[in-house]
C-alpha cells in the first residue's frame, strides 16, 4: 500500500507540472491565491490604505467605523485559507469524480457529462458574482442559514475547488489509466481509492504552490491591495473564460503549443517494471493476449506478439458504411494499426495527425486504422462529444466507442495514446505506447503493406525516413518565436512585437531571415500584411515548416513558386523532398491570417 501511495504521489506531481495544469493556473493565481491575501497582513496600521479590513462603510450615510479586532482576526483567518480550501475541494471532487462519478451517473440513468457541465455553470455563477455584488448577494440567499455562507466568491473557496475538480482533464499517464480503468469497470477497493488520492494530492501540490505564491504577491505588492476590486472582476473574468474556453475545448489548443517537457520523467515511470506489476496496469491476461507482452515499446524493428485480441464491448461504432461494427477477422489482408485514444487527451492529439496523415497516404495501398475511442472522464462516454472531437480532428477512418474498457482491457492496455499494429495475417508485429516513434511506426507500416502486397507502389514517406542523416549533417531545427529562437541572420534585432525586416545580402548558410512586416510572438510570428516572407538557407534532404491558420503560403525555390494550403492548427507540412541532402534556398511567402512556428529538417 505505502509503494502505490508513493507511486500515485510521484504520478501526480508529474502531472501537476506538465502542461496540462497551464489553463486553471490563472484562476487559480488569481481566485484562489490573490484573492486569499490576509488582508493587513503586510501593512496593518499603515495610513496609506494598505489594509481595505481596517474599516466598513455603513449605509446609509457613508458613515466610516472600525472593525472590531477580533472580527479583523477573524476575516484574516477565513482569507488565509482560502489558497487551501480550493486546492482541497479541487482534490476531493476530483477523487470523487474520477472514481465514481460515471457509476453513479449511470445509476441514475444520467447523462455522463452531467457533472462537468454542472462544474462548468458553477464556475460561471461565481465569476458573475465575483465581477456584480448585487449578483454575489443572489447567489447567497440559498445559504443563508448557513453562518459562513460565502458560496466561493470572497471568503470561501471550497465550492470553487469542486467545480475545478470537475472540470480539470489532466495528462493521460500510467497511474491516471489504472485509476480511469478501475473507476469504469468497478474494480474499486483500498488500492485504488489510495491511489486516487495519492495523485490527486500530487498534482494539487504544485497548484497549491502556485496559489500561495499568488497570496504573498498579493500581500507584497502595494498594487494589488489597492486594487481588490479590480482584481475580483479578474479573478471573475479568467473563471468565465475558463469555462467558455472548455466548453470550446480551447485548452488543447494552447496546450498544443506548449512542448511536453515531462514527457522524460513520464517515460520513466511508465517504463519501469516496479510499477508496472504494482499498478497491475496489464489488466487479465487471457488466451488472446498472453502474448503481446513478446513486443517491446517502440521496438524498431517488426515483432511477433501473438494474434490480435478481439475489439470488445464495443457500444457503437461511426465511420463506417452504415455505421456498422468491424470485425478484425473480416479485415485480413490488410494492415491494421489499432489506435487506442480519447478525445479530450492532449497527447492524443497531438498524435492524431500522424495518424491521419498515414491513412490519407495508404489507405488505398491496403492500411486501415481504427480508433478505440477508451474514455479517461465520464463526460468522454458521451458519444456526440466524440463525434464532434473525431471532426475537429479531422479523423475519417473508423473508430469504436469503447465506454466499458472493454477493448482496452482485452489487449492489455496501459496509455493513451497506444498503436498496436497488425500485419495482414491477423498477428501483432509492433506496439507504441504514448506520443513519439512517427518515423518508426510509418517505416513498419510500409514494411506490412509490401509484404501484403509485393507489387503495390507506395508513396512518398510521410513522416521522412528512419534512416536518415546522423545528428550535426543538417541544419538544426529552426525555431521562430522569440523565446527560443535560433539561426537568425537578420539585421534588425529579433525582439517581440511588430517590425519592419530586411532580407540581408550574403545570408549565411544555416539561417533565416525576415522580409516585410512581420509580428513576433513567444512561440510563433504571424505577417502583418501583403509581402511578407521568410528566407532560408538550409542543408538537408527534407525541409517541413510548422504552420496554421487558413491561408496558402508560396515556397519559391529556383525561380518557381509552389503553393501549399494550411488549414487548422500547427501541422507539419514538408515543402522540401529531394533526393540526397545538400546546401539548398528558399523563401517561404506568408500571406496573413497564417503563423510560423518552425523548420525542421530531415
Amino acid at each position: 500500500m505505502l509503494q502505490l501511495a508513493l507511486i500515485g504521489l510521484l504520478g501526480g506531481l508529474i502531472t501537476g507540472i506538465s502542461p496540462c495544469i497551464l489553463p486553471v493556473l490563472p484562476v487559480i493565481f488569481l481566485s484562489g491565491g490573490v484573492q486569499g491575501a490576509r488582508k493587513g497582513a503586510a501593512s496593518r496600521g499603515r495610513p496609506d490604505g494598505g489594509s481595505t479590513s481596517s474599516a466598513r462603510i455603513a449605509a446609509p450615510g457613508n458613515l466610516v467605523t472600525a472593525v472590531e479586532p477580533k472580527a479583523e482576526a477573524k476575516q484574516r483567518r477565513q482569507a488565509g485559507w482560502r489558497p487551501y480550501l480550493v486546492i482541497l475541494g479541487l482534490v476531493i471532487s476530483f477523487s470523487t469524480f474520477t472514481l465514481v462519478g460515471s457509476f453513479l451517473l449511470t445509476l441514475v440513468n444520467l447523462p455522463q457529462d452531467l457533472l462537468r457541465w454542472m462544474g462548468l455553470v458553477v464556475l460561471v455563477l461565481i465569476g458573475l458574482g465575483l465581477i456584480f455584488d448585487s449578483f454575489q448577494h443572489i447567489l447567497e440567499k440559498p445559504f443563508s442559514w448557513i453562518p459562513q455562507r460565502r458560496v466561493g466568491t470572497e471568503n470561501g473557496g471550497l465550492v470553487l475547488g469542486l467545480a475545478l475538480g470537475v472540470v480539470y482533464v489532466p495528462c493521460a499517464g500510467p497511474v491516471l489509466a489504472a485509476i480511469a480503468v478501475a473507476g469504469a469497470t468497478g474494480r474499486v477497493g483500498p488500492e485504488t481509492i489510495v491511489l486516487t488520492l495519492t495523485f490527486a494530492v500530487g498534482a494539487a501540490i504544485p497548484l497549491l504552490v502556485f496559489a500561495l505564491a499568488g497570496r504573498r504577491v498579493a500581500e507584497r505588492v502595494k498594487a494589488f491591495r489597492r486594487n481588490q476590486r479590480k482584481i475580483r472582476i479578474a479573478g471573475g473574468i479568467m473563471m468565465i473564460a475558463l469555462a467558455i474556453g472548455l466548453v470550446f475545448n480551447l485548452p488543447q489548443l494552447l496546450q498544443k503549443l506548449v512542448p511536453d517537457y515531462t514527457s522524460t520523467l513520464q517515460e520513466q515511470v511508465q517504463d519501469n517494471d516496479a510499477v508496472k506489476k504494482a499498478l497491475d496496469l496489464g489488466g487479465l491476461v487471457n488466451e488472446q493476449n498472453k502474448d503481446l507482452n513478446k513486443c517491446s515499446n517502440g521496438g524498431t524493428s517488426l515483432e511477433s506478439c501473438g494474434t490480435a485480441p478481439d475489439l470488445k464491448g464495443i457500444q457503437e461504432w461511426f465511420n463506417t458504411p452504415g455505421n456498422q461494427p468491424v470485425n478484425l477477422k473480416d479485415l485480413k489482408g490488410k494492415v491494421v494499426l489499432v489506435d487506442f485514444w480519447a478525445y479530450s487527451c492532449i497527447n492524443c492529439q497531438r498524435s492524431v495527425p500522424h495518424l491521419t496523415g498515414w491513412y490519407a497516404k495508404y489507405k488505398d495501398a491496403g492500411l486501415e486504422i481504427i480508433g478505440v475511442h477508451s474514455p479517461e472522464y465520464a463526460f468522454e462516454k458521451e458519444v456526440r462529444n466524440v463525434k464532434s472531437g473525431a471532426r475537429d480532428l479531422g479523423i475519417s477512418y473508423p473508430v469504436a466507442i469503447d465506454n466499458t474498457l472493454s477493448t482496452w482491457t482485452n489487449y492489455r492496455n496501459r496509455y493513451w495514446p497506444a498503436h498496436y499494429l497488425i500485419d495482414a495475417e491477423g498477428s501483432v508485429r509492433h506496439i507504441k505506447f504514448g506520443e513519439g516513434g512517427y518515423q518508426t511506426t510509418e517505416k513498419l507500416i510500409r514494411e506490412l503493406l509490401q509484404q501484403a502486397q509485393p507489387s503495390v507502389a507506395l508513396p512518398a514517406p510521410v513522416e521522412g525516413s528512419d534512416d536518415g542523416p546522423v545528428a550535426g549533417a543538417t541544419t538544426r531545427e529552426t525555431y521562430l518565436g522569440v523565446t527560443k529562437k535560433v539561426n537568425y541572420a537578420g539585421t534588425e534585432p529579433y525582439k517581440a512585437g511588430a517590425g519592419t525586416y530586411t532580407v540581408p545580402s550574403g545570408q549565411p548558410a544555416d539561417s533565416f531571415a525576415l522580409g516585410g512586416g512581420w509580428n513576433l510572438g513567444t512561440q510563433s510570428i504571424a505577417p502583418t500584411g501583403s509581402g511578407s516572407s521568410i528566407a532560408l538557407n538550409y542543408h538537408a534532404r527534407q525541409v517541413y515548416i510548422v504552420v496554421s491558420g487558413e491561408g496558402t503560403i508560396d515556397v519559391v525555390r529556383d525561380g518557381k513558386a509552389t503553393p501549399v494550403k494550411v488549414s487548422g492548427t500547427p501541422t507539419l507540412y514538408r515543402i522540401v523532398e529531394d533526393p540526397q541532402i545538400h546546401e539548398g534556398k528558399l523563401e517561404v511567402r506568408v500571406p496573413k491570417g497564417v503563423q510560423a512556428y518552425s523548420f525542421t529538417f530531415g
